[in-house]
């Protein structure tokens, strides 16, 4: 094998990046086990994209070393100890999990119109694992190579630096902040020392969405569910139409005294409070924000609970955009005291380093039984559909301009 940075040690690249399969983030176990108990055969296919314009072709012999390695990995016992000692999950899904493996006949990883494709297809029970481990693979293998001479102190200076400023903020006693930077991290290395760092330095850390980290510091995991939820349903519903009720239902049923949070922006923030009725209102304790003007998006919220009689103060609104300390603090401002809120930081917790450009890079469900799905969100830019056709029978469905 050759590779593109011949001062690289061939085995700084080829040594397995994921050791363990909880190091994922804890919503892909909370819709693996509703996929389980649901959907067990289902099929879909889900496709990596760089939204960023890298050219990360260089990485694909390194990535098959990587994905190789990731096929071999079981839960360990102790891991399974864990989780069951979690309110989430059911006695036959953590038996599922003891057997579990990732299948490499499940991806493909190749050249196409000249940068890395990344193709899985199968069943969404095992589909639906890969995607975390997947892209901090991706992410670590091109910091290896890009930037050798970076070392995790460079980012954990970075963020002593940052909570140095933060902590002169006024008034943030109430701030809840969650590390969600597994996807995109530097390395494994470098979110690790920023947990441990967050844990001893910043008392507004609450948890983490990575499941080893919180496991091995005893801290809470935090979770519920992604865009393929809601993407999904668009072709397991009677009706497009009827798709986001349908998927919100469907989690009640896998939990209905936990994991209340609903992501909103799967159509838009209008389309989903359209369906989001008083009784969802009520069950689900609250939203998370992926897409869109965050402060915009909270007032829609607030004024969607005071139009029915919902006090907001007893409800939950997740940031998770492209949040640095900086911005989650302007929105928590904007909203102290009218609504609760937390703030999952990611790119920039585990990738803000000095003379480090971060990677944005996605993995997305694109069919789901052989039929197209989509992402139209908040924000420009972040859908990822190919088939005009169906991005229009979305849209007016959801009766969205087009």
């Amino acid at each position: 094998m050759t590779h593109s940075n011949s001062s690289l040690q061939p085995t700084l690249i080829d040594l397995p990046i994921i050791d363990s399969l909880l190091d994922t983030d804890a919503y892909k176990l909370h819709m693996q086990q509703a996929v389980f108990h649901q959907y067990p055969n289902v099929d879909v296919v889900a496709e990596f994209h760089c939204r960023s314009q890298e050219d990360l072709t260089h990485l694909i012999e390194p990535l098959k070393v990587q994905i190789k390695a990731l096929c071999q990995l079981h839960f360990t016992r102790p891991e399974i100890d864990y989780l069951t000692s979690l309110s989430f999950y059911q006695a036959d899904y953590l038996e599922y999990l003891t057997q579990f493996q990732l299948n490499e006949e499940t991806i493909e990883v190749s050249l196409q119109d000249r940068q890395l494709a990344v193709k899985l297809t199968g069943k969404w029970l095992d589909v639906i694992l890969w995607e975390v481990p997947l892209l901090a693979i991706i992410s670590e293998l091109r910091s290896k190579i890009k930037y050798p001479n970076i070392k995790v102190e460079d980012a954990t200076q970075h963020l002593q630096h940052k909570l140095a400023i933060f902590n002169q903020e006024q008034n943030t006693a109430n701030f809840n902040l969650i590390d969600f930077g597994t996807r995109r991290r530097f390395s494994k290395a470098v979110q690790t020392e920023i947990v441990c760092n967050l844990i001893e330095s910043c008392p507004q850390f609450k948890g983490t969405s990575n499941f080893a980290l919180a496991f091995k510091y005893n801290i809470a995991p935090v979770g519920t569910q992604a865009h393929e939820w809601f993407q999904a349903h668009q072709q397991l519903s009677p009706t497009l139409a009827s798709s986001q009720k349908i998927a919100l239902n469907a989690w009640l049923k896998e939990y209905p005294d936990t994991l209340g949070i609903a992501l909103t922006d799967c159509i838009n923030m209008d389309a989903f409070l359209r369906d989001f009725n008083v009784d969802f209102s009520h069950q689900f304790i609250g939203l998370r924000h992926d897409s869109g003007d965050p402060i915009a998006w909270g007032e829609k919220a607030i004024n969607h609970y005071l139009k029915l009689g919902i006090d907001p103060q007893s409800k939950l609104i997740v940031f998770s955009d492209g949040l640095s300390f900086e911005k989650a603090a302007s929105i928590y401002h904007h909203f102290n005291g009218r609504i609760q809120t937390s703030f999952g930081i990611g790119t920039k917790l585990s990738c803000d380093i000095p003379h480090v450009e971060s990677l944005n890079i996605v993995l997305k469900l694109t069919a789901c039984q052989g039929k197209p799905v989509a992402k139209i969100s908040d924000e420009p830019g972040k859908s990822m559909c190919k088939d005009e056709d169906y991005l229009r029978q979305l849209r007016q469905a959801f009766q969205l301009a087009s």
